[in-house]
């Protein structure tokens, strides 16, 4: 598969690493921008703040279902949208995924040393749920999907559920049954 991974930090560089461990062809591209066309699948790691400088940067997105990994932290969601995966959809106008959001990328070192795979929520488009699966899997993570796009205004709430957890006890990754 083809992925380009916008953001070249620790969350799209640790992903990018993992998608080509598992045979993928991944292209990072990173503030200059580039192009997306040809691909399969696009993620978004960039700070929520840079997420329409980003997409802007970045042509060739038509119809490429976007895997949105932002967090709103620093700044809050848009002005009319529920969800930043909302407004990733308003400015790409294809298929999007809330995905890849709950976990730290700098324990992914770890995923080896689980016993069963950690698992991964996510929320998407019905056009953007089988490549985003096979990437959660391709990761080493096990996907839970929480339902279509309206729902993940709940896996971005749900990262407040894990950075208290963090605050008490450090990174960690979870599983759910």
């Amino acid at each position: 598969m083809k992925v380009v991974a916008i953001g070249r930090g620790s969350l799209g560089g640790a992903l990018a690493a993992l998608w080509r461990e598992a045979g993928h062809d991944v292209t990072e591209l990173g503030r200059e921008g580039g192009d997306a066309s040809g691909t399969d699948a696009v993620l978004l790691a960039v700070p929520s703040e840079s997420v329409a400088d980003a997409i802007a940067r970045v042509s060739g997105l038509d119809g490429i279902p976007v895997m949105d990994a932002t967090n709103p932290v620093r700044v809050a969601r848009p002005d009319g949208f529920d969800s930043i995966a909302l407004y990733v959809k308003s400015l790409t106008g294809g298929p999007v995924a809330k995905a890849f959001n709950t976990n730290y990328a700098r324990i992914f070192d770890r995923l080896a040393e689980t016993t069963e795979r950690p698992s991964m929520l996510y929320a998407a488009d019905d056009e953007a749920r089988a490549v985003t699966e096979t990437l959660i899997r391709d990761a080493g993570f096990d996907p839970v999907d929480a339902g279509d796009l309206s729902a993940a205004r709940a896996v971005e709430d749900f990262v407040e559920v894990v950075f208290a957890v963090v605050n008490q006890r450090g990174p960690f990754l979870y599983r759910i049954y």
